[in-house]
């Protein structure tokens, strides 16, 4: 199955089971340092009782940038949260999911344990679960801030290639990884 009919299935079924919701407040962001690897994202986070919330966020990069440079990739991160104050204000600790695909290669700068990233292109799928805190500043009614940060673990499976046109498999590798699973400062949209 592609990476786009994966990722129309993941947020399918997100959308479907968020209608169903009678969410209090109901916010979208995005993860503006994430948009400078030139990645769109979005979240979407829905109040589902008191002091307790649901997020899904997506980030894609379908880009080439040439030269055998590539971030390519798709990722998922579902959440939920439980607010020590109100819903979207303030502290919050959390527990996330993290999975997707990634095609990176020719860049110089350090990613996981993807050793030579920048001799080398990768090509596999990740998948882990973590823990985060957060704190969400409220601007107004409608805009605010919010800053996370997400530890946990990941499995990572993958292929390693050359680089160019005719590049061929060299290796391939499964690692564990603990560290950093979630990152993000986030520009805050509130709908209701």
């Amino acid at each position: 199955m592609n990476t786009f009919r994966k990722m129309t299935i993941v947020l399918s079924l997100f959308t479907g089971l968020s209608l169903g919701l009678t969410a209090q407040k109901t916010v979208l962001k995005t993860n503006a340092p994430y948009w400078l690897t030139a990645t769109p994202n979005l979240g979407a986070e829905f109040a589902v009782a008191d002091k307790v919330s649901v997020e899904l966020s997506v980030g894609f990069n379908p880009f080439k940038f040439g030269d055998n440079k590539q971030l390519k990739h798709w990722v998922v991160w579902p959440e939920a949260r439980y607010w020590l104050d109100e819903t979207s204000n303030g502290h919050f600790f959390g527990v996330h999911g993290v999975g997707g695909q990634f095609n990176m290669g020719g860049l110089d700068i350090p990613i996981w344990k993807l050793e030579n990233l920048k001799d080398r292109r990768y090509d596999g799928s990740a998948i882990g679960i973590g823990v985060s805190y957060g704190y969400h500043w409220i601007l107004n009614d409608r805009w605010g801030v919010e800053a996370t940060l997400g530890l946990g673990y990941a499995r990572f499976d993958y292929d390693v290639y050359s680089l160019g046109e005719n590049a061929s498999k060299t290796g391939g590798n499964r690692k564990n990884y603990f560290g950093p699973t979630k990152g993000a400062v986030s520009v805050i949209y509130v709908i209701n």
